[in-house]
């Protein structure tokens, strides 16, 4: 797609993709949503809540998932919309369990200092509900993977509903060609 335009009425669509490493995945995701939504001009608060909801969802894909870990922020003619976090583990379906659930009840009884169990109730509620997941292929391995994704606050302080993108695999090919060179 290439810009609002009259004719089409297509919006520019952009990726940011970056590889989390092993070990750091929770802190690089939220120093990078961080720039990219202070570039973006967005209020102090907004940050920080994209900030925990990544961060949480990075660390449970370390937890719980396998590598690669990719962050992915895409934008809708330059605003920031909507961001994932990708990992190597292709089913999302005990993902998709937890988030459904979460839609159809108010509280989860979590014992008050539960260690574990919070990442995605906590992601679920920054996020107004607008955290879903799906299955997604790695741009680093190009392997079946999932992503678990949220909504991100715009200017407005509205969230767009930014649905997943299609299938990416066949221009992986061109990708790693071109990130080899």
């Amino acid at each position: 797609m290439t810009g609002r335009d009259g004719a089409t009425g297509q919006s520019d669509i952009r990726a940011l993709v970056k590889v989390l490493q092993p070990g750091s995945a929770s802190r690089r995701a939220r120093a990078i949503v961080r720039e990219v939504l202070q570039q973006a001009g967005l209020p102090e608060d907004d940050i920080d809540t994209a900030e925990l909801i990544v961060a949480e969802l990075a660390a449970n894909a370390e937890k719980h998932a396998r590598p690669p870990y990719e962050l992915r922020v895409f934008s809708l003619d330059g605003i920031p919309t909507w961001c994932e976090i990708v990992d190597g583990d292709p089913d999302p379906h005990e993902v998709a369990i937890i988030l459904n659930l979460l839609h159809s009840v108010t509280e989860i009884g979590l014992p008050p200092l539960a260690e574990n169990g919070r990442g995605l109730p906590l992601a679920h509620q920054l996020s107004g509900g607008h955290c879903q997941t799906y299955p997604a292929v790695t741009l680093t391995a190009a392997t079946p993977g999932k992503a678990v994704a949220f909504a991100l606050l715009t200017l407005s302080g509205n969230r767009l509903i930014f649905p997943p993108l299609p299938d990416l695999r066949p221009g992986l090919a061109e990708f790693r060609r071109w990130s080899s060179a």
